[in-house]
């Protein structure tokens, strides 16, 4: 039989997956509250969402985190926030992921610091940091310390979690973002595993671990990873994964016990895959993806976060988590999904397509190995090309009608969604005054932290250990421990640091990316190419110039990058340094490099702050001939906002054809010169 059997000869079922719901916003009150009633419906696990000041390292009243607080997860600035994040929440007996990365370390501290306050034995702590700094320099951009540095704070968390907090995952290595970024499946595990491998072996080589623990460090080490849509292809990927990761881990590190070898992961399927045209789909799409990471046994998840349908219209609201965390529970609990084994053991097919897999992703890890391994091939820029290259051929292939999207670039007749009917209160939106009241409490924070009923002791020798740490070798985690009890905020806590270990600004893989989509006469690109040509030559200029901006502390670049490789490709000049940028920064470079257009691109939801800001330095500055196009999960009452305010354009999810937005940006700058429209070719 090929089901398992009890003694009463009914079918014994495995044990679901972690259920998890990627969450947080606004306060930590609010989301407390939010975690609370999301346990209440069946969830099983937490996984916090937290914002982007909080993740790249600055207080909210930091000027990078204008408009930021709150906005795509939660405000976590100091050890009072972390006390009501988790208050009424035994910690002891919870599963918490947290999906932070360059200050993984600091969340950490707090986390163990407020669960040793509620009386908790942190031997029995079990969750997950992300810490994965590889995939923040080339995809989510949320990277503070350059990679050796960065690469240090991990592998001091590792050590200290093995001994100290033995049931932690202090690193889920997470090729998520990868595929967000263009990575085919070979890319995604081979990045994924060059990475395990470059952490794995820093723990080795620091001497904080001894070589017969080895077993329980490979054992701690999760991996996070994408599901998109080709759920067989995906499914396939699974497999391979797990069985690299065991060759890799006996091979390489001599572990012996299959256990602590195996292939643990969780699972978020594929968010910015979901479609702002006719959104109901993603209900399906998601469902797909789901079944590519619980259908397979010997590949199945850990733990399941699954996105919400309205996604790539703004942040969905409790009632749109719910029903993706009952997509979860259907399968689990209604379908007989768990009660056999492997259901795809001896497919020639699977087994066909699993093969190559692993055989491409061992040829391509072997060439990141020869570069001298993950780290320098992020320094040299190399996986970061790859990556955008990988995404230009993806977004050409849409364009093209090559590959379908339904409801964007097929079949894109739809009924009236009653879904979205009123855009307004489809999703949640953040109210703005959260931001002040967020800074508010800081500086009560920063007034009160010494008196009771805290008494914490004065954060400045705190601060001065951990500078003095960082500059030596000893592991960061005890010093950063006691910064955490002292109250020291998560600025005060990387503000020592960047002091010590200075920051990074990653390669953006633009320069180096190839041609995707080649000008072939007759073609679109060949049709922009020419009103490029045209406009400079009437302006009196040797070429067009395009400023690609990234205002704010958003790190998803996949959208700027290929709009600044396309625009390229037209034959403009194109001006991207990168994200991270302050409007002033923007403004700056804008006049610096006498550019004709500026295009600013935001995911976060700041633009509603940034944007305007920009115009009206622009305004100040006496360059209103320069238009400003913005991009990004805009809604709908926000676009008309931002063209009511000066915005020549606004471009969102829905816009996929890249080609026609780099030809709107042509007439925008036409437009703003007032020159005469050009004829264009029928």
């Amino acid at each position: 039989m090929t089901e398992r059997q009890n003694a009463e000869g009914n079918r014994e079922k495995d044990r679901p997956w972690l259920m998890r719901t990627y969450a947080g916003h606004s306060t930590a009150e609010a989301s407390n509250e939010l975690y609370r009633r999301n346990l209440a419906k069946g969830q099983t696990g937490l996984s916090v969402a937290f914002d982007l000041p909080t993740q790249t390292g600055y207080d909210p009243d930091h000027i990078l985190a204008r408009g930021e607080v709150g906005r795509v997860g939660v405000p976590v600035s100091h050890l009072g926030d972390m006390r009501r994040l988790f208050q009424d929440i035994p910690l002891e007996q919870m599963n918490t992921s947290m999906t932070i990365n360059a200050t993984a370390m600091w969340l950490l501290a707090l986390y163990q610091v407020v669960a040793e306050e509620q009386g908790a034995d942190i031997t029995k702590l079990q969750g997950t940091t992300q810490n994965d700094i590889v995939k923040e320099y080339l995809s989510r951009g949320t990277h503070v310390f350059p990679p050796g540095p960065s690469l240090r704070l991990t592998t001091d968390m590792i050590a200290y979690t093995v001994s100290h907090i033995p049931k932690w995952n202090p690193i889920n290595i997470c090729s998520y973002h990868l595929q967000e970024a263009g990575a085919t499946p070979v890319q995604e595990i081979a990045y994924a595993m060059s990475t395990a491998i470059a952490v794995l072996d820093a723990v080795r080589d620091s001497g904080q671990v001894p070589e017969e623990r080895m077993g329980d460090v490979v054992a701690r080490i999760s991996f996070f990873v994408n599901a998109g849509v080709r759920f067989v292809e995906e499914m396939c990927k699974m497999r391979a994964f797990g069985r690299i990761w065991d060759k890799v881990t006996r091979e390489r590190y001599g572990i012996e016990n299959p256990k602590q070898r195996r292939f643990r992961y969780g699972v978020q399927v594929n968010s910015l895959g979901l479609t702002e045209a006719q959104p109901e789909n993603n209900v399906q799409r998601i469902v797909l993806e789901m079944l590519a990471v619980t259908l397979s046994k010997d590949a199945r998840a850990r733990a399941v976060q699954l996105p919400a349908w309205n996604e790539a219209l703004g942040l969905p609201r409790p009632w749109d988590q719910q029903w993706s965390l009952r997509i979860q529970q259907v399968l689990a609990y209604e379908s007989d999904l768990l009660e056999y084994e492997d259901i795809f053991e001896g497919s020639k097919v699977i087994e066909a397509k699993v093969e190559q897999l692993v055989a491409d992703a061992l040829a391509e890890i072997g060439r990141i190995q020869e570069m001298g391994g993950a780290m320098a091939a992020v320094e040299s820029g190399y996986l970061k090309s790859q990556l955008v290259s990988s995404h230009a051929e993806r977004r050409a292939r849409i364009e093209s009608g090559e590959e379908k999207i339904i409801g964007v670039n097929a079949f894109e007749g739809t009924e009236p969604n009653p879904l979205t009917a009123d855009l307004d209160t489809a999703i949640q939106t953040v109210d703005p005054a959260v931001e002040a009241r967020v800074v508010d409490g800081l500086r009560t924070w920063r007034d009160t932290r010494y008196q009771p009923p805290f008494n914490h002791p004065r954060p400045c020798k705190a601060l001065e250990r951990l500078k003095a740490a960082a500059k030596g070798t000893e592991n960061l985690m005890e010093a950063t421990l006691e910064c955490a009890r002292a109250g020291v905020t998560t600025g005060e806590w990387a503000s020592a640091l960047r002091e010590v270990f200075g920051e990074y600004r990653a390669p953006t893989g633009v320069s180096s990316a190839p041609v995707a989509v080649a000008a072939e006469p007759g073609s679109a690109l060949a049709e922009v190419r020419a009103r490029v040509d045209a406009t400079a030559r009437e302006l009196g200029t040797g070429k067009l110039r395009f400023l690609v901006g990234k205002p704010g502390l958003d790190g998803h670049s996949n959208g700027a990058e290929q709009i600044a490789v396309r625009a390229r490709d037209a034959g403009f000049e194109v001006v991207y340094q990168g994200i991270r940028l302050t409007p002033e920064q923007i403004v700056d470079a804008a006049l610096a490099e006498d550019v004709h257009a500026v295009g600013l691109s935001i995911l976060s939801g700041s633009h509603a702050q940034l944007v305007p800001d920009v115009l009206e330095r622009l305004r100040v500055a006496g360059a209103t001939d320069i238009p400003v196009i913005a991009g990004g999960i805009i809604p709908n009452g926000d676009a008309d906002q931002l063209r009511a305010a000066g915005v020549a354009a606004v471009f969102t999810p829905k816009d996929f054809d890249i080609t026609g937005i780099i030809g709107r940006i042509v007439d925008e700058i036409r437009t703003a010169n007032k020159l005469d429209p050009l004829e264009v070719p029928a």
